[in-house]
């Protein structure tokens, strides 16, 4: 599945199908919220949310190419990502596109 941010397929003629997303809300363990807690005394990169951020992106992503595949797409085009917090510690992360299929 050729996955693009861009609203085409270089050198194919598509037909768009229609918009495929995939969401996820996640949240960090006790433990690593209250370590990210203590680093905002100091400053600097919270990795347990980068972590948590990238996983959440990876099973969004999933889901989103799994809905695009059960409609027969060859690829999804013009993908763009949000999050949001939706409760301390806890982000919903949104991938979505448009899948195509090749002419």
């Amino acid at each position: 599945m050729k996955l693009l941010n861009i609203d085409y397929v270089p050198g194919k003629e598509i037909e768009a199908l229609e918009m495929v997303k995939g969401t996820v809300v996640m949240s960090k363990n006790l433990g690593k919220d209250f370590m990210a807690g203590m680093k905002t005394l100091v400053g600097g990169e919270l990795f347990g949310y980068t972590e948590m951020l990238n996983e959440a992106r990876q099973i969004a992503t999933k889901r989103m190419v799994d809905e695009a595949e059960a409609l027969g797409a060859d690829a999804i085009v013009n993908i763009r990502y949000g999050s949001s917090a939706v409760m301390s510690g806890a982000a919903e992360v949104v991938a979505y596109g448009t899948a195509v299929k090749f002419k």
